[in-house]
């Protein structure tokens, strides 16, 4: 049996998965699901859950821009690609605005403005691939 640590929404489960040979699956193939194992880490200090909130879609990342001033980069949440740009350098959006529409495990995806503020630059274009944490669009406030 194997033990392995599952963190959810930002809860963290200890879960044991028992490694079974093809006679086993055919004799046991209907039997009930075990109950997950609600553990809570030791040593851990308390989660914050508004500070460990996987990244979603509608929640930007906010990383400081390279220069002071010079705004802050919106993220990208999820590796995928860019299927529309919304906005364009020069607009004043609001935040939950949608900056831009990528899709990301085969569903579209809005990524929504982290803050207020005016479109300084937009670093991606319609059909770019990005990775997680790749900046997008670069807002002033």
């Amino acid at each position: 049996m194997k033990t392995f640590k599952v963190t959810v929404d930002g809860q963290v489960y200890t879960v044991q998965v028992e490694e079974i040979n093809e006679a086993d699956s055919k004799n046991n193939s209907t039997g009930p699901a075990a109950a997950p194992a609600h553990k809570k880490p030791a040593g851990r200090a308390p989660e914050n859950p508004a500070v460990n909130k996987p990244a979603a879609a509608e929640t930007a990342t906010r990383a400081p821009a390279e220069k002071p001033g010079a705004g802050v980069k919106v993220e990208a949440p999820m590796p995928g690609s860019i299927l529309e740009i919304k906005v364009s350098a020069g607009d004043t959006v609001n935040e939950g605005d949608v900056l831009l529409i990528f899709e990301a495990m085969k569903m579209e995806n809005e990524l929504t403005a982290p803050q207020a503020g005016t479109v300084a630059e937009i670093l991606v274009k319609k059909g770019d691939s990005v990775n997680s944490g790749d900046p997008l669009v670069v807002l002033n406030p």
